[in-house]
């Protein structure tokens, strides 16, 4: 079968995998994890049985990127991620460029060479902090030094390594957190993502921040460690290409982020796993949910050859659309092109919103691409809320 390869996002597409078992449950953490269960092997069965399905939906589309997260997908065993990406290929076939990623834990790392050689390309690391009393308080199961091994261990087999840190946890101070993210800057990883700490409601820290303990700083040390986190890692050599996304160089960015952040296609298999399709308004863009529970996943596949939930495919409205691409698009440091936001929704931003915040000096434009400046990206929810329809 022949296939013309895509450029830029065009027709190019996204497999994201969603592999939902984890050894311990972060308590900040609202994804949808569970416990291991025992039936790895029922479940990427169903997944690979999914994938077949989306095929038929999708048609003949090249990949240009595949992402295994979770959960952590660092537990599935090496011969599984290999099969995986042998489906994969078979049925859509692999653009010449392809980014195929994994999100790992430290603790997996006597896993990394195999994975490595099933074909994994770029390795995201969970490691959040190197301070052991940090770890602890976040509910981690590794320590500074396991952190450490683990992303040497990552660099001598992996093309591509990403760090993945937290920060704005109470009683942070910019002191130690220069610390912290100064190692992540020197460890040889070529990416560094910086996450703020936020309390969501269900989970563990959910429920003891409804008690009244205080988890997190508040908004004006928040602002302080963002604008302090962003001249950390500029000085490094780490451009931010996204709020909380900082690469050495461009070839380091991640393609499969991109995909959600500029309006791209991705199809999403696993259980609680999203996927978007359809990026013309004529044709419609389509929101998807794979049943959540492990069970009632594979479950769905094998009675109906598809892991959609019920309730799982939504057709979404020119201005759902546009909301959900200006909220994603903005977060990117090259913003919207409007131009073409306007042809993929068939609707505009509000022009008196848009004007507003250009005047407050929260927004910027330039030729035709709309995006946040410095100050702005201290308020993007707040700014980006001002200038919808």
């Amino acid at each position: 079968m022949t296939r013309q390869p895509d450029t830029g996002l065009g027709r190019a597409l996204g497999l994201y995998l969603h592999w939902p078992y984890c050894a311990r449950i972060c308590p900040y953490c609202d994804f949808n994890v569970y416990r291991p269960k025992g039936d790895d092997d029922a479940l990427l069965d169903a997944i690979l049985m999914d994938m077949a399905e989306w095929r038929v939906r999708t048609g003949d589309r090249q990949l240009a990127s595949l992402h295994l997260g979770g959960g952590t997908p660092s537990l599935m065993t090496p011969a599984a991620v290999s099969r995986v990406l042998e489906v994969a290929d078979r049925l859509w076939g692999f653009a010449p460029d392809i980014e195929i990623g994994l999100e790992a834990n430290p603790n997996d790392q006597a896993r990394f060479a195999g994975l490595a050689e099933a074909g994994i390309q770029r390795l995201s690391l969970g490691v959040q902090s190197f301070d052991d009393a940090v770890l602890r308080k976040l509910g981690r199961d590794h320590d500074g030094p396991e952190a450490r091994l683990a992303i040497d261990s990552a660099l001598a087999v992996f093309d591509r390594v990403s760090v993945d840190m937290i920060y704005a946890w109470a009683g942070q101070d910019l002191a130690a957190w220069s610390v912290d993210l100064g190692e992540a800057l020197t460890t040889g990883a070529g990416h560094v993502s910086a996450y703020q700490l936020t309390i969501e409601a269900g989970t563990a820290f959910g429920k003891r921040s409804e008690r009244g303990e205080t988890l997190a700083v508040d908004g004006d040390s928040a602002a302080d460690l963002y604008e302090a986190t962003q001249s950390q890692c500029e000085a490094a050599g780490f451009a931010a290409y996204e709020i909380s996304n900082h690469a050495r160089t461009p070839q380091d960015r991640s393609t499969h982020n991109r995909l959600y952040w500029e309006g791209g296609d991705w199809i999403g298999v696993g259980p609680g796993a999203h996927g978007r399709l359809g990026q013309s308004v004529n044709g419609g863009r389509y929101a998807t949910t794979a049943c959540r529970r492990p069970v009632d996943y594979i479950r769905s596949v094998q009675k109906t050859g598809s892991g959609i939930a019920p309730d799982g495919m939504e057709r979404l409205t020119p201005q759902d659309d546009l909301v959900e691409r200006a909220f994603l698009g903005l977060r990117v440091i090259d913003g919207l092109d409007l131009a073409h936001l306007s042809a993929s929704t068939g609707c505009e931003l509000d022009a008196d919103g848009v004007t507003q915040m250009l005047e407050s000096g929260m927004l910027e434009l330039d030729e035709s691409r709309l995006r946040l400046s410095a100050s702005g990206r201290l308020l993007a929810d707040r700014v980006t809320r001002e200038i919808l329809p």
